[in-house]
């Protein structure tokens, strides 16, 4: 089951294991530079504001009603980023228009080793954009839905689903069990590894930005791992902040700061190290997509606001070993 708590969403599996737990966080974070160079991970600004869908549907845009789920609200040409927290290991595929982010390949409900088309977490700690390389992601950028921009319509041509559409897997009790084992007498053999906590129409899709610099890591635990008979999923809408502020009557967060004007504050970024961990090799699909700034471009519409190129600090090095319930709905 998947609840609400928080602002996250909290997937339970008691019936795999009282351990099952997963939550996922929506974080609000700077846009980076659409400029064809590559950035170091930007920041979390704090989490966005989710509202279930079920609580608000005498407003919501026709079709929620059957994907039920829940929704965020977003400026245009804002970016978000997926943060997972668990310590139970969890499959999760990730979504942008009913579009595999990892693969590029239309939804499917399945998971697939090859290729991969999900996440191992907690060895995959966040999700920034689009795999479009190894090492290499194109930043989730919002976008509205109908002008072009977003993966789905670039790769489907229409602009029928928008938002984020979200499945997870536990992994089996018994492989758990016996990856705890492990993973403790490993930890007393070699030590703990060193962390840190590191306005058009209403609904919106996800457009390829800026690259980043983020690996999505190969699954180490093995495809027969996971529980495949045990899944939850939710589709995430998302509104533009006109939209979100009519349909759920509470004011969205103010704009994020520019990338100009964090760097030029001196403030950080971050490089993520996930030790010996293998990245997938990028989608060809995904690395064929035009970015935000290059559609704009393409559409004679000028050139992407608040693009200017910067040069970030130093990144900090993160380092890793690896009335509340929402309903799934269709889609």
């Amino acid at each position: 089951m998947v609840e609400l708590r928080g602002d996250e969403l909290v997937f339970r599996f008691p019936e795999v294991h009282a351990a099952a737990v997963c939550r996922i966080g929506f974080q609000r974070t700077l846009r980076i530079p659409d400029d064809n160079r590559d950035y170091p991970l930007p920041p979390g600004l704090g989490r966005f504001p989710l509202r279930r869908v079920d609580d608000h549907l005498d407003r919501a845009p026709d079709g929620w009603g059957r994907h039920g789920g829940v929704f965020l609200p977003m400026y245009q040409a804002e970016s978000l980023w997926l943060h997972f927290s668990t310590s139970y290991p969890m499959a999760v595929k990730v979504a942008a228009g009913k579009v595999d982010a990892v693969t590029g390949e239309g939804w499917t409900d399945e998971l697939s080793p090859r290729p991969q088309n999900y996440l191992a977490v907690p060895d995959q700690p966040w999700l920034d954009g689009f795999c479009v390389g190894k090492g290499l992601i194109r930043q989730f950028v919002a976008m509205p839905l109908g002008r072009g921009f977003t993966a789905e319509e670039q790769l489907t041509g229409e602009a029928q689903h928008g938002g984020l559409q979200i499945v997870v897997y536990p992994m089996q009790a018994a492989r758990y069990e016996a990856w705890q084992k492990e993973r403790s007498e490993r930890l007393v053999s070699y030590g703990p590894v060193a962390g840190a906590d590191p306005s058009g129409p209403a609904e919106m899709g996800l457009a390829p930005g800026g690259l980043m610099r983020q690996q999505i890591y190969r699954d180490e635990y093995g495809f027969d791992a996971w529980a495949r008979a045990a899944r939850s999923r939710c589709f995430v809408h998302i509104l533009n902040s006109v939209q979100f502020l009519r349909v759920s009557g509470a004011a969205p967060p103010a704009k994020p700061p520019t990338a100009r004007e964090y760097s030029d504050a001196g403030l950080p970024w971050f490089e993520h190290y996930g030790g010996d961990l293998t990245a997938l090799d990028g989608a060809r699909k995904l690395a064929g997509l035009d970015s935000v700034a290059a559609m704009k471009l393409k559409k004679g519409e000028g050139v992407l606001a608040d693009n200017d190129p910067v040069q970030p600090a130093p990144p900090t090095i993160v380092r890793t070993s690896g009335a509340h319930r929402v309903r799934e709905g269709e889609f």
